[in-house]
């Protein structure tokens, strides 16, 4: 399970094929890499696997490889069928739905073989062999946006930009760039090409980067289409006899930022609260990422000395609305009884 949708297996992955499960999106969230945080949020789950699977279908249009199957019609589910006879296309759901069926891919386990020798990628791929999840992220960027982790990693002139210091506000950027990331080491951190590609194993950067382009392109033109400004996201990849698809899930407000009318309509509203209304704890959780380097251990939320508030329900009310307008409005449909767009966003501003 991960720390906001489970994960059901129907068939597993073997070495010489891709097996068939399903993720079921709860109304969990985490940020700053906590995990699960203690009160979940209505309806993030039905808005987070509507507008995923919306995506995915957009980038089946435009030819790009994913390991998406469709979803589980919830009236099926409801009714008692087995989740596996009830895939259908989104469009022939009834209702909103909250279980994506995927292709599985093998992933094995990664130790952490202590602060000297650090991750075990050499086993990692010895036992994926051709078919496994490539344990990198690679994160696009069309902009600059308030909260960006690139802000305190890179100068303006280092993306292209004029600017001898970074703006107040989200500033564009001439060209989209890609970076990697870790995807399964304890604490995130961004990656040279290098160490990318020997991370990525078998499978290509330059593949994996070309993928994450063409990604941004349709989840870019989509959010203009229908008002919203896309500002950055991220790709997972499953590598595959050869061939690299897109997997987890792409385009929706917790794995990418967007927003509307210059207010962010995305997790980022979540993150930007907790830094204003619990900063003891984001400071805490800082402090216990830098301490984590100078120990023998990989986790460091057990060096973390505060847990988070819980969201007031005020605040769960309005970001709830958020999640349902926003699916709304980005895929052209009535799937949540939710305000419009605009008047979520306004209840955003004052947040």
């Amino acid at each position: 399970m991960t720390s906001v949708k489970e994960f059901r297996v129907a068939a597993p992955a073997t070495p010489e094929a891709l097996g068939r499960g399903r993720f079921r999106f709860t109304d969990a969230y985490s940020v700053f890499d906590w995990g699960r945080m203690p009160d979940p949020i209505p309806r993030k789950g039905a808005s987070l696997c509507t507008m995923g699977a919306y995506n995915f279908e957009l980038l089946a249009d435009a030819g790009v490889p994913t390991h998406y199957r469709g979803v589980v019609d919830p009236a099926a589910l409801a009714s008692g069928a087995d989740p596996e006879d009830a895939v259908v296309p989104l469009a022939e759901a009834d209702g909103a739905p909250v279980e994506m069926a995927i292709e599985l891919t093998q992933v094995p386990d990664l130790a952490y073989l202590g602060a000297d020798a650090g991750y075990d990628y050499e086993a990692f791929h010895a036992a994926g062999g051709e078919n496994y999840l490539v344990p990198l992220e690679v994160v696009f960027r069309n902009t600059v946006p308030v909260g960006s982790s690139l802000r305190g990693r890179m100068e303006p002139a280092d993306v292209g930009l004029d600017l001898d210091a970074w703006p107040d506000g989200a500033v564009d950027l001439p060209e989209p760039i890609v970076e990697f990331s870790t995807k399964y080491e304890q604490q995130d951190r961004y990656l040279t090409p290098t160490e990318a590609d020997r991370i990525a194993g078998v499978a290509d950067v330059d593949a994996l980067a070309d993928l994450a382009r063409s990604v941004n392109r349709v989840v870019t033109d989509r959010a203009a289409a229908t008002g919203f400004v896309h500002e950055d996201g991220k790709i997972e990849c499953l590598y595959v006899d050869g061939e690299l698809r897109v997997a987890d899930v792409v385009g929706t407000f917790d794995e990418n930022r967007f927003s509307y009318g210059g207010q962010q309509v995305s997790k980022e509203v979540v993150r930007q609260w907790y830094k204003r209304n619990d900063p003891e704890w984001v400071a805490a959780v800082a402090d216990a990422k830098k301490a984590v380097a100078d120990r023998d251990v990989a986790d460091w939320r057990g060096l973390c000395a505060d847990d988070p508030i819980a969201l007031p329900d005020d605040v769960l009310e309005t970001v709830s609305a958020m999640y349902a307008a926003g699916t709304n409005a980005y895929t052209g449909g009535d799937w949540f009884d939710a305000p419009a767009v605009d008047g979520a966003v306004d209840a955003v501003r004052g947040l």
